[in-house]
């Protein structure tokens, strides 16, 4: 019975000394509780000199860019190019530069005396400054992207394409029969996802830089025409829209376009349909003399789309595309390739056989035959003041010489071996000859055909 007892006792008699052994719980003073509570800190004051703080480093965060800041090869910007982005970049960079010293000056007041009017001041300056840094980095941010395609993979693809155009220019400016002022910088290529490529013209205002002029010609391609280099017809297509520009016909076609057809007595309807269509006509058959007869197959490759949309009558700046290949077939007849153009209009008339089955009006079909010849003669025939007394078929002229050459760089191309001193723009047919009639794999020449550019 004691065990009992004695072992019933003993869990008590342990809590009862560790209720003994505890020590008491201390009072929550003031101080302490003072040391758990967050310290305040100031709030106007910082805010105040933060503003003119942020002014100053925004404008020297959004400073010009540097040579070498997008690599030293071939395919990063030229310095031609780095120049006209800063100088946009620095006419507005300018304008926060001058908004600092008031900033600042308004932000000492107001921490002197931060009076409602020396708030408010100091507010209208923050607000205009951030105005204009905001302006200066969209521009800032738009050529940091474009530039810096120029450091990856697809640089020597870009390179390409620049000294495509180059070489177009190069030919333009070179045939001309009197010195025309030489543009510069020259076309500067970059990729973008999209269907079509697209081009933004010299001097133009681009939303993407706040409205501001564009200071050099800008060519957009989609990748899938970059991995398919026979496709790329279309940089002749676009380096054309900027040439009728720089070349000074951006005026003169449109009207003379009007002109001619309405003394040959079509109607005011087919007379202006035909001058809306001027800019894209003009495009074509550029880049056709450029190029030489393969573009036409790239071209097919751009319009060659279902019945319903290649046959359908729009109201915006582009021919109906059923109607685009023969515009070039017209032109290749002209250039002395007629075995060859009947080629192209069999095999693009046998996909498309009824062109009434569209939306085409009567009126444009009808006339198209006579309208179809007097356009491209007016555009590629006929002499002109602005081409120093020549046409543009004489500036830069395609010969059958030229497309021999073609011919003997495309099996070049096929085997690796160099092509030599063809024009690059030639480039382009030779890939899409070797493609057609299968001289090697598409991989294969798609490799050699960016090897040999990039190099140059």
């Amino acid at each position: 019975m004691s065990s009992f007892l004695e072992t019933g006792a003993r869990p008590r008699a342990r809590r009862r000394r560790a209720l003994r052994t505890q020590e008491p719980r201390p009072k929550r003073t003031a101080t302490a509780q003072a040391q758990q509570t967050p310290p305040l800190f100031p709030v106007q004051t910082p805010w105040l000199r933060s503003q003119a703080l942020n002014s100053v480093r925004h404008a020297a965060a959004l400073r010009p860019f540097r040579r070498g800041e997008f690599g030293v090869g071939a395919a990063s910007p030229t310095v031609g190019h780095l120049q006209a982005a800063n100088a946009l970049i620095s006419r507005l960079r300018a304008e926060l530069l001058r908004l600092n010293g008031p900033v600042r000056a308004a932000s000492v007041a107001a921490q002197r005396q931060p009076t409602p009017q020396r708030l408010g001041r100091l507010l209208d300056l923050k607000e205009r400054a951030h105005s204009w840094v905001r302006a200066t980095e969209q521009i800032w941010d738009f050529y940091f992207e474009l530039f810096g395609q120029r450091q990856g993979e697809y640089g020597d693809w870009l390179l390409s394409c620049d000294r495509i155009a180059l070489d177009c220019y190069q030919a333009a400016f070179r045939g001309v029969g009197a010195h025309k002022s030489i543009p510069a910088p020259p076309p500067f290529a970059y990729m973008r996802t999209g269907f079509s490529p697209a081009t933004f013209r010299r001097g133009i205002p681009l939303s993407r830089l706040g409205r501001m002029p564009n200071p050099f010609p800008l060519i957009e391609l989609p990748y899938h025409r970059l991995v398919n280099p026979w496709t790329l017809g279309a940089v002749l297509h676009e380096v054309s829209h900027n040439l009728q520009n720089d070349l000074d016909l951006d005026q003169v076609i449109p009207r003379e376009i009007g002109a001619r057809l309405r003394a040959a007595g079509l109607p005011p309807f087919v007379a202006h349909t035909w001058q809306r269509w001027n800019r894209e006509t003009f495009a074509d058959l550029s880049g056709l003399l450029l190029g030489g007869p393969a573009v036409v197959a790239s071209l097919m490759d751009v319009v060659g789309r279902g019945r319903r949309a290649t046959l359908h009558f729009g109201r915006g700046p582009h021919p109906t595309p059923y109607l685009r290949v023969l515009i070039s077939v017209e032109l290749l007849r002209r250039m002395g390739f007629p075995q060859q153009a009947e080629r192209f209009r069999r095999a693009w008339t046998a996909l498309y056989p009824d062109p009434r089955a569209g939306s085409i009006p009567r009126s444009i079909l009808d006339t198209f035959p006579r309208a179809n010849r007097i356009v491209v003669d007016t555009i590629c025939f006929t002499p002109y003041p602005e081409l120093g007394g020549r046409s543009l078929a004489q500036s830069y002229r395609f010969e059958p010489k030229d497309e021999l050459m073609i011919e003997e760089a495309a099996r070049r191309l096929a085997a690796g071996t160099d092509p030599g001193v063809i024009p690059a723009r030639f480039l382009i047919s030779s890939a899409r000859i070797a493609l057609d009639r299968r001289m090697a794999r598409p991989g294969v020449l798609a490799r050699n055909f960016y090897t040999e550019l990039s190099r140059r």
